[in-house]
């Protein structure tokens, strides 16, 4: 999964992988103490569209770039930061898809997935090895 920002006035995004189970603890801890949620909730919420969880996430790896970096400092339009699963993710979804939907919507399901996967950013760094971004 990636975290894309692309403020107004930009025409490449900035994209950084999500991958919550290698974040470092101080960030780890630092996001828990942004949101009021511990890190399991948190790595939910942002999935869900929580704002100050995704926020806090933006904070982190902005931070990583830029160390004096202040929460109040980092503010967003909704729809210039996104999560986007990669091809790798979508196409480990769609083979789970038989277990967890049902039967009837199957195919539904599959032909939106099919979509999504056709347009997705292909991370070379997953060959044969995608997971899903969820820390439990």
């Amino acid at each position: 999964m990636f975290l894309v920002y692309t403020p107004e006035g930009t025409e490449e995004p900035k994209r950084w992988k999500y991958q919550p189970k290698k974040l470092m603890s101080p960030e780890r801890e630092l996001l828990e103490k942004l949101t009021g949620k511990n890190f399991t909730e948190f790595t939910v919420d942002v999935q869900k569209g929580n704002s100050r969880c995704r926020r806090a996430l933006l904070f982190i790896y902005l931070k990583r770039e830029h160390p004096t970096l202040k929460f109040d400092d980092v503010d967003f339009a909704w729809d210039e930061l996104t999560l986007e699963h990669s091809k790798g993710e979508l196409q480990l979804m769609r083979e789970q898809l038989p277990d967890t939907v049902d039967p009837e919507q199957l195919d539904a399901v599959r032909a939106k997935l099919d979509e999504e996967i056709a347009d997705a950013y292909d991370d070379p760094d997953e060959e044969g090895k995608a997971q899903l971004p969820i820390a439990g």
